[in-house]
């Protein structure tokens, strides 16, 4: 049923708890996954854009992000190809996501989700709320932490 998985991912131990989830979905299918990692410039908590300087950085870890997801779809022998998304006139997450899902023709996005609450979320947002919100295709949410 969902052969074409995309997967965010940030590196953190949510993501990598979705990329196992999304890895387990695409074996069992015979299916594919492509992983994103986005770059949100942040310039609406900042104030202004990145540096070159630290769009650089940023876009070097956000690569070291990819490879290290690809290399555990590799391990589960799962078809992998990865995709960094750059945000083009202040794109965030969300809309980086559903355009992405959109052009692959993906079937379905796993995400993982933080939990945060309070002013924790009201500060950092909920990129797996926009991933939802935007989504042009069904969303399965991974939690993060135990007991959810």
């Amino acid at each position: 049923m969902y052969k074409r998985i995309l997967v965010p991912v940030d590196g953190s131990e949510t993501s990598n708890k979705a990329l196992l989830v999304a890895l387990e979905l695409a074996a069992l299918k015979g299916g594919q996954v492509r992983l994103v990692h986005a770059l949100d410039e942040l310039a609406h908590v900042a104030g202004y854009p990145y540096s070159a300087q630290l769009r650089s950085v940023v876009r070097d870890a956000g690569l070291q992000i990819l490879q290290r997801a690809l290399a555990i779809a590799d391990a589960a022998e799962v078809s992998a190809e990865t995709c960094l998304l750059e945000s083009a006139g202040g794109s965030r997450l969300g809309e980086m996501v559903a355009q992405e899902a959109r052009q692959w023709a993906a079937d379905l996005i796993v995400v993982g989700t933080h939990g945060r609450r309070g002013v924790t979320r009201a500060l950092l947002g909920s990129g797996a709320e926009q991933v939802i919100r935007l989504a042009p295709v069904p969303v399965l949410t991974v939690p993060g932490h135990a007991g959810a």
